[in-house]
């Protein structure tokens, strides 16, 4: 017998930009899916370079764990996406702040483009 994933649309997310849901929930574990820099509000990417863009993914990841009552501390695994590598150095403590003492597991990785034009995007994997 299978069961089915309950699907999440996120209040304060953005919009999904295509046809996927924000988080897939599957017993206690949150399948999140990638957040890019978009302002909520505009549903445009935000200006500021990679630092803003690093803020708003996280709150936008943010968002997503709090509508199923979590949040960064309840996040196992991490995968970031940059447009380029090199910023790397701006990403990494922004990151940091926003875990704290938490240390999930996490892979970064340069890929050749993002939707919209991002420089970054994040998704997550929680235990709820």
């Amino acid at each position: 017998m299978s069961s089915r994933p309950t699907l999440i649309e996120a209040p304060g997310a953005p919009k999904a930009i295509g046809p996927y849901s924000h988080a897939a929930r599957v017993g206690d574990f949150l399948f999140c899916s990638g957040q890019i820099p978009l302002d909520p509000e505009t549903m445009q990417i935000v200006e500021g370079g990679i630092e803003a863009q690093t803020r708003q993914v996280l709150a936008n990841v943010k968002s997503v764990l709090e509508s199923q009552g979590a949040g960064f501390g309840n996040v196992a695994k991490v995968t970031i996406f940059l447009a380029d590598m090199a910023d790397f150095p701006v990403v990494n403590p922004i990151y940091a702040e926003a875990m704290g003492d938490h240390k999930p597991a996490r892979s970064t990785v340069q890929v050749a483009a993002l939707p919209m034009g991002a420089l970054v995007e994040i998704e997550v994997i929680a235990a709820l």
